[in-house]
């Protein structure tokens, strides 16, 4: 069956690594590059937060735009492809065709067909999404952007998160494809849950656990860029946080929300008044916790897609 399994599925397995390999070239390619560009631009002390580091950092998005927006899009994108390619049509094809009253009437059981090529697949498909993750790791340093869980893109495309997409796509594309028994409806599908799935756990992911709290008294900018803010509020000097900004406390100039000059002025207005900045977020650290926590929720649904795939096949049979 493992034999059979390669030579009925070794298109998607080479394509599938066709990519990573073309993606991983993009990367490398890219990453050495902006070492170059970098040891060769870069004012003293930078790359780095001073001011004098913005010109070279905008320097380099604005030279690895299109990279950024390949890796932008690769969260939705690599999941829905995995889903599409690998997940639909391993039961949807075969019911479309008419292929499975073959396969399934020789000396293979349907379970041990099923078991076997959602082990096997599956396993291939995790551990494409741990290669992309290992690949985005060592790519992300290299232009001294080392957002991995403040940025929510970045997080699903790290650590265990891609395997677990990965499998999920795969396993939701499967049971699609036997409840649809159509590829191509089953594809449209896929797409569409996955995307819902994103935006879903992108809203509640905050509530993996309970945010910290600090208040600020002289910015309202977290000194730890990568960590995942939640909400904020401004705190009265009697130590009520406010639903909305205070008016009339400070005059609002002209451009404030437009220019970050303006912004901080009236921030140090507001902090001069006695005011203060409360924020909840989520800090760095959590970084695994909140991993292990979208992985193990995707990992159920996938155990669930791929029970509702077997119970439908099994029920439904030749």
């Amino acid at each position: 069956m493992i034999w059979l399994t390669w030579r009925q599925h070794r298109a998607q397995i080479l394509a599938t690594a066709v990519l990573l390999t073309a993606l991983g070239l993009l990367l490398l390619g890219s990453a050495v590059e902006a070492k170059l560009y970098i040891a060769e631009h870069a004012p003293p002390g930078c790359p780095g937060s001073a001011p004098a580091c913005w010109d070279l950092a905008r320097a380099l998005a604005d030279r690895y735009d299109a990279v950024y927006t390949v890796f932008g899009w690769m969260p939705i994108v690599a999941p829905a492809l995995i889903g599409a390619f690998w997940g639909a049509p391993l039961l949807g094809r075969e019911y479309e065709r008419g292929t499975h009253k073959l396969a399934w009437t020789q000396s293979v059981s349907v379970r041990r067909w099923l078991a076997v090529k959602l082990a096997v697949l599956g396993a291939l498909v995790a551990a494409a999404g741990l290669t992309l993750a290992a690949m985005v790791s060592l790519w992300r340093p290299v232009f001294h952007q080392e957002d991995f869980f403040g940025n929510p893109g970045v997080f699903n495309m790290v650590g265990v998160a891609p395997a677990a997409w990965w499998l999920y796509a795969f396993m939701l594309g499967t049971a699609a494809g036997t409840l649809l028994r159509r590829t191509l409806p089953a594809m449209a599908l896929v797409v569409a849950v996955i995307t819902l799935t994103t935006l879903t756990l992108y809203k509640s992911s905050d509530h993996y656990a309970e945010p910290e709290r600090i208040v600020l008294s002289d910015t309202t900018v977290l000194s730890d860029a990568d960590s995942r803010r939640v909400s904020d509020a401004w705190v009265d000097p009697a130590g009520r946080e406010l639903a909305a900004p205070p008016s009339g406390v400070c005059p609002h100039p002209p451009d404030v929300g437009r220019g970050d000059r303006n912004q901080r002025a009236y921030e140090r207005c507001m902090f001069g008044k006695g005011y203060r900045f409360a924020v909840y977020f989520h800090p760095p650290s959590r970084f695994w916790r909140f991993q292990w926590t979208e992985a193990a929720l995707l990992t159920a649904a996938s155990v669930a897609f791929a029970g509702l795939a077997v119970r439908r096949t099994l029920r439904r049979g030749v």
